[in-house]
């Protein structure tokens, strides 16, 4: 926001009081240049500063807070002039008045772009419709164009005229919500204003009423999950066993030399044939277990429940 006028005339008022003191106690000429010229620059310097910081904010966010606190005052006093001028009982306040609102009309849209690219846009349609009537009043024919494709001809809407569309066709809830999102850290007035700004009028009580509420929550319960089965370990082979492995993968007729290519291609071991042949021999020499025996220790695998 820009400083009031009492501010900016204290501003300036001291800088002038402390040049001319400046001046009256300087003992000589380049003294008094100094002391004159170091206050005006300080004061100059800080106005170059806070010129430079809006410019910044304007080019940033492509809204000028000032110029529209400018032309919303003097549409404002020119509506309450214009109300005077028609309604009021004393002649002489309707007679100031009417002057007082001719002298705000030149004021009205000052250094406002969006309202002089629209009035460009407008005076473009205007001069093109008058050479139209000119050309159809010299030739005699009249104009076949339809006039409604002139929308479509006009340049392209500013940033805030558009999300002013955007925001036009939202729900004010979900406006609230997508401007904090943008502006997390700002207050609900301030969001509030900001809203203002891109048509949305919405009250700060109603924006901190709308961010107090919590989305609804949702428990999903899922149910357990069963047990994993649990496997045991296989018993690592030896040399022996992995002979055995080979010559069954192999088959009976298998020789060797055979059995050491496979367990050098498989399992990566270089074992030599006679070495193979001895466990081939062990191998064959083996007990056969019985087949009763063996049945009668399987029905107690599964141990004591």
């Amino acid at each position: 926001m820009s400083s009031p006028a009492v501010v900016r005339a204290g501003m300036w008022l001291a800088p002038v009081s402390a040049s001319c003191i400046g001046v009256t106690i300087a003992s000589s000429t380049r003294d008094a240049a100094v002391y004159a010229v170091t206050p005006l620059a300080m004061s100059g310097a800080a106005e170059g500063l806070g010129f430079i910081a809006r410019s910044i904010v304007v080019y940033r966010t492509g809204v000028d807070a000032e110029v529209m606190r400018r032309n919303a005052d003097a549409a404002r006093q020119l509506a309450f002039n214009r109300a005077v001028a028609d309604s009021h009982p004393d002649e002489s306040k309707r007679n100031r008045a009417v002057r007082r609102y001719w002298r705000l009309a030149r004021y009205v849209g000052a250094d406002d772009a969006e309202l002089g690219a629209g009035l460009v846009d407008v005076q473009r349609v205007r001069v093109r419709d008058g050479a139209d009537a000119a050309l159809a009043g010299m030739y005699g024919s009249t104009s076949t164009q339809d006039p409604a494709p002139a929308a479509s001809t006009a340049g392209p809407a500013s940033a805030t005229e558009a999300l002013r569309e955007h925001f036009a066709t939202m729900d004010p809830t979900e406006a609230i919500r997508l401007a904090h999102d943008a502006r997390p850290d700002a207050p609900p007035a301030e969001l509030a204003a900001l809203l203002g700004l891109y048509g949305v009028p919405v009250d700060p009580v109603a924006v901190a009423l709308v961010l107090g509420q919590r989305p609804p929550e949702y428990t999903v319960e899922r149910p357990a999950a069963p047990v994993a089965p649990q496997l045991s370990e296989l018993p690592a082979l030896g040399v022996q066993g992995a002979v055995e492995e080979a010559a069954t993968a192999l088959g009976e007729d298998a020789s060797a030399r055979e059995i050491a290519e496979h367990l050098a291609r498989t399992r990566r071991l270089v074992v030599p044939e006679n070495h193979i042949r001895a466990a081939l021999s062990r191998a064959s020499k083996k007990p056969e277990p019985d087949s009763g025996a063996a049945s009668r220790n399987t029905d107690m695998e599964g141990g004591f429940l």
